[in-house]
Protein backbone atom coordinates (compact mmCIF):
# COMPACT_ATOMS: atom_id res chain seq x y z
CA UNK A 1 0.00 0.00 0.00
CA UNK A 2 3.00 2.29 0.44
CA UNK A 3 3.40 2.74 -3.35
CA UNK A 4 -0.25 3.81 -3.65
CA UNK A 5 0.20 6.23 -0.76
CA UNK A 6 3.39 7.61 -2.36
CA UNK A 7 1.60 8.03 -5.70
CA UNK A 8 -1.35 9.97 -4.28
CA UNK A 9 0.52 12.05 -1.72
CA UNK A 10 3.27 13.07 -4.13
CA UNK A 11 0.68 13.89 -6.81
CA UNK A 12 -1.13 16.19 -4.37
CA UNK A 13 2.15 17.72 -3.22
CA UNK A 14 3.23 18.44 -6.80
CA UNK A 15 -0.17 19.95 -7.61
CA UNK A 16 0.12 22.24 -4.58
CA UNK A 17 3.64 23.23 -5.63
CA UNK A 18 2.24 24.06 -9.07
CA UNK A 19 -0.51 26.17 -7.55
CA UNK A 20 2.12 28.06 -5.55
CA UNK A 21 4.11 28.96 -8.62
CA UNK A 22 6.42 26.07 -9.48
CA UNK A 23 5.66 26.17 -13.18
CA UNK A 24 6.83 22.61 -13.91
CA UNK A 25 3.93 21.28 -11.83
CA UNK A 26 1.28 23.77 -12.97
CA UNK A 27 -0.76 21.01 -14.64
CA UNK A 28 -2.02 17.56 -13.68
CA UNK A 29 0.11 15.76 -16.28
CA UNK A 30 3.49 16.94 -14.99
CA UNK A 31 2.32 16.33 -11.43
CA UNK A 32 1.33 12.78 -12.35
CA UNK A 33 4.67 12.20 -14.07
CA UNK A 34 6.47 13.32 -10.92
CA UNK A 35 4.22 11.18 -8.74
CA UNK A 36 4.82 8.10 -10.90
CA UNK A 37 8.56 8.72 -10.67
CA UNK A 38 8.37 8.97 -6.86
CA UNK A 39 6.33 5.77 -6.68
CA UNK A 40 8.75 3.89 -8.93
CA UNK A 41 11.81 5.04 -7.00
CA UNK A 42 10.14 3.90 -3.78
CA UNK A 43 9.29 0.48 -5.18
CA UNK A 44 12.74 0.12 -6.75
CA UNK A 45 14.39 0.76 -3.40
CA UNK A 46 12.87 -2.46 -2.06
CA UNK A 47 14.79 -4.43 -4.68
CA UNK A 48 18.03 -3.91 -2.75
CA UNK A 49 16.87 -3.25 0.79
CA UNK A 50 15.70 -5.45 3.63
CA UNK A 51 12.60 -6.44 1.62
CA UNK A 52 14.69 -7.99 -1.18
CA UNK A 53 14.38 -11.58 0.14
CA UNK A 54 10.59 -11.14 0.27
CA UNK A 55 10.55 -9.98 -3.36
CA UNK A 56 12.70 -12.93 -4.40
CA UNK A 57 10.23 -15.33 -2.72
CA UNK A 58 7.40 -13.76 -4.72
CA UNK A 59 8.88 -14.81 -8.07
CA UNK A 60 6.98 -17.86 -9.39
CA UNK A 61 9.06 -21.03 -9.28
CA UNK A 62 8.73 -21.44 -13.06
CA UNK A 63 11.01 -18.43 -13.57
CA UNK A 64 14.78 -19.05 -13.36
CA UNK A 65 17.17 -16.86 -11.38
CA UNK A 66 14.67 -14.96 -9.20
CA UNK A 67 17.55 -13.01 -7.64
CA UNK A 68 18.49 -11.67 -11.06
CA UNK A 69 14.85 -10.92 -11.93
CA UNK A 70 14.44 -8.79 -8.79
CA UNK A 71 17.62 -6.88 -9.62
CA UNK A 72 16.63 -6.35 -13.25
CA UNK A 73 13.12 -5.18 -12.44
CA UNK A 74 14.52 -2.75 -9.89
CA UNK A 75 16.81 -1.20 -12.50
CA UNK A 76 13.93 -1.08 -14.99
CA UNK A 77 11.77 0.75 -12.44
CA UNK A 78 14.56 3.30 -11.93
CA UNK A 79 14.96 3.76 -15.69
CA UNK A 80 11.21 4.17 -16.05
CA UNK A 81 11.10 6.72 -13.22
CA UNK A 82 13.55 8.93 -15.07
CA UNK A 83 12.17 8.19 -18.53
CA UNK A 84 8.65 9.25 -17.58
CA UNK A 85 9.88 12.74 -16.64
CA UNK A 86 11.22 13.79 -20.05
CA UNK A 87 8.93 14.67 -22.96
CA UNK A 88 11.17 12.88 -25.47
CA UNK A 89 10.95 9.58 -23.58
CA UNK A 90 7.76 9.73 -21.50
CA UNK A 91 5.51 7.99 -24.03
CA UNK A 92 7.92 5.11 -24.60
CA UNK A 93 8.64 4.90 -20.87
CA UNK A 94 4.94 4.67 -20.04
CA UNK A 95 4.43 1.81 -22.50
CA UNK A 96 7.51 -0.01 -21.20
CA UNK A 97 6.38 0.52 -17.61
CA UNK A 98 2.93 -0.87 -18.42
CA UNK A 99 4.55 -3.96 -19.93
CA UNK A 100 6.81 -4.25 -16.86
CA UNK A 101 3.83 -4.04 -14.50
CA UNK A 102 2.02 -6.73 -16.48
CA UNK A 103 5.03 -9.04 -16.50
CA UNK A 104 5.53 -8.60 -12.74
CA UNK A 105 1.88 -9.36 -11.99
CA UNK A 106 2.39 -13.15 -11.65
CA UNK A 107 4.64 -12.41 -8.65
CA UNK A 108 1.81 -10.40 -7.11
CA UNK A 109 -0.60 -13.27 -7.75
CA UNK A 110 1.76 -15.72 -6.07
CA UNK A 111 2.25 -13.43 -3.08
CA UNK A 112 -1.49 -13.05 -2.63
CA UNK A 113 -2.39 -16.71 -3.13
CA UNK A 114 0.35 -18.04 -0.87
CA UNK A 115 -0.08 -15.39 1.81
CA UNK A 116 3.52 -14.19 1.52
CA UNK A 117 4.77 -11.22 3.49
CA UNK A 118 6.75 -8.14 2.57
CA UNK A 119 8.70 -6.61 5.41
CA UNK A 120 6.87 -8.87 7.85
CA UNK A 121 3.45 -7.60 6.76
CA UNK A 122 1.01 -9.79 4.82
CA UNK A 123 0.49 -8.89 1.20
CA UNK A 124 -3.00 -7.73 0.19
CA UNK A 125 -5.51 -10.26 -1.12
CA UNK A 126 -5.61 -10.94 -4.86
CA UNK A 127 -8.57 -8.63 -5.56
CA UNK A 128 -6.86 -5.74 -3.81
CA UNK A 129 -3.55 -6.50 -5.57
CA UNK A 130 -5.36 -6.56 -8.91
CA UNK A 131 -7.09 -3.24 -8.25
CA UNK A 132 -3.78 -1.69 -7.16
CA UNK A 133 -2.15 -2.96 -10.34
CA UNK A 134 -4.92 -1.37 -12.42
CA UNK A 135 -4.39 1.97 -10.64
CA UNK A 136 -0.64 1.78 -11.29
CA UNK A 137 -1.22 0.82 -14.94
CA UNK A 138 -3.57 3.75 -15.41
CA UNK A 139 -1.10 6.10 -13.72
CA UNK A 140 1.87 5.13 -15.89
CA UNK A 141 -0.19 5.20 -19.09
CA UNK A 142 -1.71 8.60 -18.30
CA UNK A 143 1.71 9.93 -17.31
CA UNK A 144 3.05 9.05 -20.76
Amino acid sequence: MAPLFALFVSFLLFRVLGLFGWSYFDNWHSSLQGAVAVMLLLTASAHWGKRRPDLIRMIPVAFPKPNWIVTATGWLEIAGAFGILFPATSHAASICLAVLLLTMFPANVRAAREGLTIGGRPTPKLLVRTLLQLVFLAAVLLAG
